[in-house]
C-alpha cells in the first residue's frame, strides 16, 4: 500500500516509485527471456560487438512460458494495490500479463531519433492515437526496471510535476484530444520550466506515472552493458468523468485540480 505521503507526492510531482514491486527473481526471469528474443535477432548477451544499435524494441511476451514471468511482474500485489489506490477499485483493467514494449538501450553513440519530451497517448479515434483530457483508455503509465538503472544507463527523464502543464493544453481540445504532432510542442513549452528528474533504481523498482507526465529518454547511454524496462499503460475501462473533485481518485483529481488552480 502506499503511504499518504506517497498519494500525496503523486498528486504533486505526477509519479511515485514502488521500490522493490517486482523480485529479484522474476525481474531476472524477464531479463532471460528478453536476452533469448535478442539473440534470435543476432545480439548476443556476452557479446558487445553486436550491440550495433542504439535502441532494440520488442513487445512484451504474453503467453507461454515466455509470459510467465512478465504475468508474474505485472499482477504484483503491491502494484494492483497502487493502482486501486491512485485510479480507484473497478476503474482499471485487470491484465494478467504485463503488455507494453520493452525498449533496450545500448551503449552506443548514434542518435536514437526517440529521445524527445513527450506524453504518452492513450486511444486509437481510427486515423491516430491521441490523448484527451479524460485520459480515455490510460490510467497510469507504469515503467518497469528490468535492469539496475543509474545516472549513466540511459535512465527515463522526468519532467516533475508537469502533469499539470499537459492538462492545461488538453483541456481546451475536449473529449477529441490532440495528436502527437499537436500536443508536443505545446505541452513541452509547458512544461520547461519544471524540475527534471531520472527514472533510476534497482532492478524490480517500478515508477507509477500520471497518464500526462512528461517524460523522455536519455541519450546517449553512458552506461556499460544493456538498459530494459517496459513501460505498459494502465488501462482505464471508462474516461474520468472529471465531475466531482470529492469523489476522485489521485490521477482524476490531479487532472482536476490542475484545471482549478
Amino acid at each position: 500500500m502506499l503511504s499518504d505521503a506517497e498519494v500525496a507526492a503523486f498528486g504533486r510531482d505526477g509519479f511515485v516509485v514502488v521500490r522493490g514491486a517486482v523480485p529479484r527473481p522474476v525481474v531476472d526471469a524477464c531479463v532471460d527471456v528478453i536476452w533469448e528474443e535478442l539473440e534470435g535477432r543476432g545480439v548476443g548477451r556476452d557479446d558487445a560487438g553486436s550491440w550495433t544499435a542504439p535502441v532494440v524494441r520488442i513487445d512484451s511476451p504474453e503467453e507461454g512460458d515466455k509470459g510467465r514471468p512478465f504475468a508474474a511482474a505485472g499482477t504484483a500485489k503491491v502494484l494492483w494495490e497502487a493502482y486501486d489506490q491512485l485510479i480507484g477499485p473497478d476503474k482499471w483493467w485487470k491484465r494478467q500479463g504485463m503488455g507494453g514494449t520493452i525498449p533496450v538501450r545500448f551503449p552506443h553513440p548514434a542518435d536514437p531519433n526517440d529521445a524527445g519530451w513527450h506524453i504518452e497517448t492513450s486511444y486509437w479515434n481510427g486515423t491516430d492515437w491521441r490523448a484527451n483530457i479524460r485520459s480515455r483508455e490510460r490510467g497510469l503509465l507504469a515503467i518497469f526496471l528490468l535492469t539496475d538503472v543509474g545516472p549513466d544507463d540511459a535512465p527515463t527523464r522526468i519532467r516533475v510535476g508537469s502533469h499539470v502543464d499537459a492538462a492545461r493544453v488538453l483541456a481546451p481540445a475536449g473529449d477529441e484530444g490532440l495528436a502527437p504532432a499537436e500536443a508536443g510542442p505545446p505541452v513541452v513549452q509547458a512544461s520547461a520550466d519544471r524540475p527534471v528528474t531520472e527514472a533510476t533504481g534497482a532492478a524490480g523498482d517500478v515508477y507509477l506515472c500520471h497518464p500526462f507526465l512528461v517524460h523522455a529518454a536519455s541519450w546517449p547511454h553512458r552506461g556499460t552493458g544493456p538498459r530494459m524496462i517496459t513501460q505498459p499503460g494502465i488501462h482505464l475501462l471508462e474516461p474520468f468523468p472529471l465531475a466531482d473533485r470529492s469523489a476522485a481518485y489521485p490521477v482524476e483529481a490531479a487532472i482536476l485540480d490542475a484545471l482549478t488552480d
